[in-house]
């Protein structure tokens, strides 16, 4: 076994035990086994995303050879036993479980996985060849994996114990299959995350949390705090020198709420204490006293949106935004429609769930910049609120994107990034803060709860005549990107069909409950799910299927879409997708399965008239190297995959050779990564650098940049009839076949177009984690908030994310229509994979027991199985 290195002298205070073959001695105060690992021993394979509850996996070591859950293991359980991590394993064996996973695709931010290796690893001891994929599903239920949808990791752990070899090798242009960028040192815990950095003299920050969601302050007493021993000090708004306020739109979110402030929502906070440990600065942070004057909530948008009292300190009126558009009379042409359904359609807060919690590193260096490491899905915005925060210039900052353990959306605002950043500068010492489970969940925005009022129309054949939609969004108290989601629903409501008259309303409201932002699907799967249903409905009164209805009214090259759009030839793809399906649709129908079809579209990019600049650079070293620079966050969807497979194909080089970079050290930054825009910005920008490069002959040590620029949609405000809204849109099919007799799902079968997939290893990776996060929104995912605010669940159980044994078969089917003027004919595909699912199910228990459900999650309405 390979030896830690570390030996220290027993101490009857503390624990000793063996660690990867050599004996250590640590601390007994530690709360759990993990901590001793990582705060005092370094081993940082073992990931905390939840400790201490034991409910992710993601710590999981080898305790006297069995898999144990570190963080929910009491030091003095191993006092003098063997503990072994994914570093004490021999070298053969580790590279032989990285391989298996990196050539299978098993893993995409791959913070879970060193976990789940030290599992398989287990398994496989105990089990040999004999280990089949129900006993794989059942045991790695003690694992949570947000991005891949377990399949490609049930498909590694068979074949690695079936002894098969695996030979990983990154992708050799576009359209090849090949591993993901960093795989084999993501898949062994070595590529760390924020919170796996180390620094000489490290201090480590707790934020302090409002105890209220609307509430005054009146005071804030942090003398208790900074009086406890090893305790460095504590800040409060009063120590801002800049700019309060912080956020990607709108700059309307508090870095801290001040004393005669008001808070807004259960995530504000107030201080951020400062301490030689994680646990200590936790410890003060209890000790901080505050004092209120407590008020009732807004925590019903529509009581909000009535009232004349402001939901939110320092802003005026309940109404973020409104986005609305009409076509046609409406009311006219919904009384002739020889079919109509009016339906109220509900769907829930959810979530995130990524598996890696907020943490940032801030770190002052000496006669230059202070550097930043985050974990941000935009790390130049990052960098210019954190400089306004602190109101020195932005070149005095520099933000260092460390590839997160996932996000999903849920990491494009900023959550500790400025609270350790300030304390940082003012103490000018490396600060580290990391957000507990409890906390994130708290702190980050979530998806939207929409209700959708729908009124449809179609002919005596079932051709769409027109669409009234309202869709009334709780934004929480802080824009976020509040209004672009209500503004994404609003122009997908008609999902992927031609209605040639709509009226269309959607408003987000301020509220006192969490604040809603970004997550995969952005608005358009609220606003298919109604459209879906609505369809459903539609097709058992005129007496035809679910598919043959959305056959007559799919979208086509040269129709006018929703908004208003003329839509280009990329638009082929829905049909292309609702064609591929259509035998796996009659299969199941002969076999007597009972069946749910959903369509759906999803845009790539901004839109909505914005000017997208995405720039990137190449530069060959002298050793052989290719320095490849873009802007994108890499949080396990592939972009910096995509970014080397563009150069390979341009340049004609090794795979090997190329060394991706993303940093705020070169002017590149375009916002968010969202919206399936990485891909699509990235290609074309990469593709250009190196045809720079290629035209000049590839000068060593020069930094060729390209540049891609969308610059030619409209916004849903303009006054144009046919506006062009979007750049680009990804269609996908999505059939959900069950049992009739038991109501357990038994298949999924998702056909997506991605226009080109530059990676289909990685599509397919994308499609099979959407479909499994698109199930459990449709069947038993929901983040409720109770009358005060408050979220009434604090654990990843708690959550309903679904289980490996839980998750159905998924085959994953590849459309490619080229998207015109994109980069490769590339559409993206990571936003669009949930967003058909919970139609889709719907349809699929109608089919089972003819009850029509408006409300999401299903299953706590009407409870169904879900199966392997």
């Amino acid at each position: 076994m390979r030896k830690t290195g570390i030996v220290t002298l027993a101490d009857p205070r503390n624990i000793s035990f063996v660690l990867n073959g050599g004996r250590v001695s640590v601390r007994a105060d530690h709360p759990h086994l993990l901590a001793a690992l990582r705060e005092e021993l370094d081993i940082t394979s073992p990931k905390d995303g939840c400790s201490p509850s034991g409910q992710c996996g993601a710590c999981t070591v080898l305790v006297d050879g069995k898999a144990r859950v570190s963080c929910s293991t009491s030091l003095d359980k191993v006092e003098g036993i063997e503990v072994t991590t994914l570093e004490g394993f021999e070298p053969e064996e580790r590279e032989r479980l990285a391989n298996g996973f990196a050539a299978h695709g098993a893993l995409q931010c791959g913070f879970c996985i060193p976990g789940i290796l030290v599992r398989a690893k287990a398994l496989i001891d105990q089990k040999g060849a004999e280990l089949d994929r129900p006993t794989i599903e059942a045991r790695l239920g003690a694992h949570l994996c947000r991005c891949t949808g377990y399949t490609k990791i049930i498909d590694a752990v068979t074949d690695l114990a079936r002894g098969k070899e695996s030979t990983p090798a990154l992708g050799a242009g576009i359209g090849e299959r090949g591993t993901k960028y960093q795989a084999i040192d993501l898949a062994l815990g070595d590529r760390g995350y924020v919170d796996d950095l180390r620094r000489d003299g490290l201090l480590h920050g707790a934020l302090v949390f409002t105890e209220h969601a609307r509430a005054d302050i009146l005071a804030i007493d942090i003398g208790p705090a900074e009086a406890m021993e090893r305790v460095i000090a504590a800040f409060t708004a009063a120590d801002v020198p800049g700019d309060l306020k912080v956020g990607i739109i709108h700059k309307d979110w508090p870095v801290f709420i001040p004393v005669g402030g008001r808070t807004s929502f259960i995530g504000d906070v107030l201080a951020i204490v400062i301490a030689e440990s994680r646990e200590q600065a936790r410890r003060a942070a209890t000790a901080v006293a505050v004092e209120y004057g407590v008020l009732e909530p807004f925590t019903d948008p529509s009581v909000a949106m009535s009232s004349s009292d402001d939901a939110v300190w320092g802003l005026d009126g309940n109404v973020l935004s409104r986005s609305a558009y009409t076509r046609g009379d409406i009311a006219a042409v919904l009384e002739t429609s020889a079919h109509l359904v009016r339906e109220q359609f509900v769907t829930q807060r959810v979530e995130h769930a990524f598996l890696e919690p907020e943490s940032t590193l801030a770190e002052p260096t000496p006669n230059g910049p202070l550097m930043v490491y985050s974990g941000g899905q935009g790390i130049w915005d990052d960098r210019d609120q954190i400089a306004a925060m602190l109101d020195i210039d932005v070149d005095a900052v520099v933000v260092e994107l460390i590839s997160n353990g996932g996000a999903f959306g849920g990491k494009e605002d900023m959550s500790n990034q400025a609270q350790t950043a300030l304390a940082a500068h003012l103490l000018q010492r490396p600060v580290k803060c990391t957000l507990s489970r409890q906390e994130s969940f708290r702190l980050h925005a979530k998806r939207h709860p929409i209700t959708i009022d729908l009124e449809i129309g179609c002919d005596e054949n079932g051709v769409l005549t027109a669409l009234r939609a309202r869709l009334l969004g709780d934004s929480g108290p802080y824009a976020s990107v509040g209004m672009k989601v209500l503004e994404r629903a609003a122009g997908h409501a008609t999902g992927p069909y031609v209605v040639p008259t709509v009226d269309v309303e959607a408003i987000a409201v301020r509220t006192n409950n969490p604040v809603c932002g970004a997550f995969r699907g952005f608005g358009a799967n609220q606003a298919q799910f109604a459209m879906e249903g609505a369809l459903d409905r539609l097709a058992e009164r005129v007496g035809i299927s679910g598919w043959e209805i959305r056959s007559r009214n799919v979208i086509t090259p040269g129709v006018v879409w929703g908004p208003g759009q003329i839509m280009d030839s990329g638009s082929a793809g829905a049909r292309e997708c609702l064609d591929t399906i259509k035998p796996y649709y009659d299969t199941a129908r002969e076999h007597g399965k009972a069946v749910g079809l959903g369509l759906a579209l999803k845009n790539s990019g901004l839109g909505n008239g914005a000017r997208e600049e995405s720039r990137a650079r190449v530069r060959f070293d002298e050793n052989g190297t290719i320095e490849v620079r873009h802007c994108w966050t890499e949080m396990g969807q592939g972009v910096d995959t995509v970014a080397l497979q563009v150069a390979v194909e341009e340049l004609g080089v090794d795979p090997e050779s190329v060394r991706v970079v993303v940093d705020t050290t070169r002017e590149l930054g375009a916002g968010q990564t969202t919206g399936s825009r990485g891909t699509v910005l990235a290609a074309g920008a990469v593709a250009d650098a190196c045809r720079a490069a290629e035209a000049d002959g590839r000068i060593p040590g020069v930094e060729y940049q390209g540049t891609y620029v969308i610059d030619w949609t409209d916004s849903m405000d303009d006054d144009i009839e046919n506006p062009t809204l979007h750049s680009t849109f990804g269609y996908a099919a999505q059939l959900v076949i069950a049992d009739p007799d038991t109501g357990e799902i038994d298949k999924v079968v998702a056909v997506h177009d991605v226009g080109r997939a530059v990676n289909p290893t990685l599509c397919e990776g994308q499609i099979e984690g959407a479909v499994h996060m698109g199930l459990g929104y449709a069947l038993t995912e929901e983040f409720p908030t109770d009358e005060s605010g408050r979220p009434t669940r604090d654990t990843l159980r708690s959550l309903g994310i679904l289980r490996p044994k839980d998750v159905p078969e998924i085959v994953s089917i590849l459309v490619e229509v080229p998207q015109p003027e994109s980069p490769y004919g590339v559409k993206g595909i990571g936003e669009i994979g949930l967003v058909p699912t919970a139609g889709a199910v719907a349809a699929a228990l109608h089919e089972i027991d003819g009850v029509w459900r408006n409300t999401l999650p299903m299953s706590v309405h009407q409870p169904l199985e879900v199966s392997g």
